[in-house]
């Protein structure tokens, strides 16, 4: 290891111990402030972008009966009313009413990249269903707010005096030692825990209700604090049924756990190019959340992210193993990779060490990344054609205008034609086209030449949904679709390339109407080109739907035994085909 690599490793140890949300909260309350004049710039720059760029405006508005663009100028008029928490917050809540992953409110924080996290990840199982501990972090005291760079602002926290104690008389921050993988959770706060999520529920993002619930069980231990205000409180009050020595629960007893700020970091290997980023279809809220994951209950795999980009692993975002002598075992984790050259290399290098009989390539939680990566990787599994999802933008005046422009001519060029013609024919959308060039999806060829069957899940997301369509539509393989409780069991819908209010700012320089800037580290994420599926699925849209596969219900020995029974299924449906 490098004398740079072990610093850096060193000052990633030290991360591990992250900052208690309690000491954070002050200067996060005093970051927030924006007088009346900046408030009304924020507001007509998210206005005009929603209005002239947002790929899934004329559909969101009919599906949810919501139009954005109204709902900031009637903000415009009480903006000078409100207080600083209230307006950001009344901006979050208009953008993620769009029930779209892709496109958030950044409001002012010095947080920028950070998560708010609880030491144990809750995940449900069954039709009902039952909400259970899956993993835990071994405890790790908070650091001090001084010591992680945010000074404190009005006093000591009561968490940091030490200040409190849980039910069974335990110091806050400590875990009990019955809370483990396996106990039951039964309420949250005091309310019933199959409530709580469905509160959270209420104001996550996600088109279908499965996903809504999918990613409000996520958020009640992991929250991305660029794309949403901080936890309302600065512990919870877990209640919990423990599992005994002979394996059964026992009695309810309640513990309570400090939020902590975590800062995780980007993979070495994660897309840093400012050309690539405009071919992002990810989701950047779960790529947080799944980095702060990594982070506390793989630990050993996150510090080794800490390399060299030249020599990192791909470990952050593939990894397989063999179940037995037959079957193989693909995660693809992440598509956040710089070089998607290297991605199938790598991929191609663990499917030929693999059992060639068959695999289970499992996408579940991917947030997506580099559309590239995801729809180049579909021709190592099929010896036929592999079409590319296509993509097109909103037809507006500032769409014409990006698209003319000569700072954005090899990115939206393509779609110029159309979007002109958009003015005489009235289409809402460009000509859909591709972004992967479809050559490169038959470059290589075919790698594994067994049989192959992908599983997906509502966390599936963007260049997730791009890959697990074209694994449908081009007939590559079938799709399971894992889901707890009713609804839909299908992909997260991500349909889109996703840019931030900056890029957008760039691209516009050299229209009539360049975008201004933003104050105070404000911004937006945005869905700029919609997708709509190829082959099997022409023009069916991906945003909302998703992609449906066979119905799939985890089961309590999945989550806490190495997804044993869904394998189990996996191997019977390619024993189907």
């Amino acid at each position: 290891m490098t004398a740079t690599t072990h610093a850096r490793a060193v000052r990633s140890a030290d991360a591990l111990r992250g900052t208690l949300l309690a000491d954070a909260a002050p200067r996060l309350a005093a970051a927030a402030h924006l007088d009346g004049g900046e408030r009304l710039q924020v507001i007509d720059a998210l206005a005009t972008v929603l209005d002239g760029v947002y790929a899934h405006l004329p559909a969101k508005r009919a599906a949810y009966a919501t139009d954005p663009v109204q709902a900031l100028t009637l903000l415009r008029r009480r903006a000078g009313d409100l207080s600083d928490a209230e307006f950001h917050l009344a901006l979050t809540r208009i953008v993620a009413g769009l029930r779209d992953r892709h496109t958030r409110y950044t409001g002012p924080t010095p947080l920028h990249g950070r998560v708010a996290a609880l030491p144990f990840l809750v995940e449900a199982y069954g039709a009902g269903p039952t909400f259970v501990v899956s993993k835990v972090t071994s405890p790790t005291p908070a650091t001090s707010a001084e010591s992680a760079g945010f000074p404190r602002v009005g006093g000591e926290s009561p968490l940091s005096r030490g200040e409190g104690a849980d039910s069974a008389g335990r110091a806050v921050g400590e875990l009990p030692g019955d809370f483990r993988a396996g106990a039951e959770i039964v309420s949250w706060n005091g309310v019933p825990i199959a409530r709580a999520v469905e509160l959270h529920a209420d104001v996550e993002t996600g088109g279908r209700p499965d996903a809504r619930r999918a990613r409000a069980l996520e958020s009640l231990t992991f929250r991305a604090l660029d794309f949403g205000p901080p936890p309302d409180e600065w512990w919870v009050v877990v209640g919990y049924r423990p599992v005994g020595a002979r394996g059964g629960l026992g009695a309810v007893r309640e513990a309570r756990f400090d939020w902590r700020v975590l800062a995780p970091g980007r993979a070495a290997t994660a897309v840093s190019d400012a050309r690539l980023a405009r071919k992002l279809a990810v989701d950047p809220a779960g790529e947080a959340v799944r980095r702060a994951k990594k982070m506390q209950f793989s630990t050993d795999l996150w510090l080794a992210d800490a390399g060299d980009a030249a020599t990192a692993p791909m470990q952050d975002a593939v990894s397989a193993r063999a179940l037995d002598d037959r079957t193989g075992y693909l995660r693809l984790w992440s598509f956040d990779v710089q070089d998607d050259d290297a991605y199938l290399d790598e991929v191609s290098r663990l499917l030929q060490g693999l059992p060639q009989e068959q695999v289970v390539v499992d996408l579940r939680g991917n947030p997506g990344g580099l559309v590239w990566a995801a729809e180049r990787l579909l021709q190592l599994f099929t010896d036929g054609p592999v079409l590319p999802v296509r993509f097109s933008l909103v037809a507006t005046p500032l769409t014409r205008q990006l698209a003319d422009s000569p700072f954005n001519r090899l990115e939206l060029e393509a779609w110029s034609p159309s979007l002109q013609d958009a003015v005489t024919t009235g289409d809402v959308y460009a000509q859909p086209l591709p972004v992967t060039d479809p050559g490169w999806c038959r470059d290589r060829g075919r790698v594994y030449p067994g049989r192959a069957v992908a599983v997906v899940d509502a966390t599936t997301y963007s260049s997730g949904d791009l890959f697990a369509a074209g694994w449908v539509d081009n007939g590559v393989g079938p799709l399971v679709a894992v889901g707890a409780g009713p609804g839909t069991h299908a992909t997260g819908g991500g349909g889109a390339t996703v840019w931030t209010y900056a890029q957008l700012r760039d691209a516009s320089a050299g229209t009539d109407d360049p975008l201004p800037a933003l104050p105070a580290g404000c911004g937006l994420t945005v869905a700029v080109r919609r997708a709509v599926r190829s082959a099997a699925g022409d023009g069916i849209p991906l945003e909302d739907l998703g992609v449906a596969g066979r119905p799939y219900t985890m089961t309590k020995r999945d989550l806490l035994d190495g997804n044993v029974d869904l394998l189990r299924f996996c191997a019977q449906v390619l024993g189907d085909e």
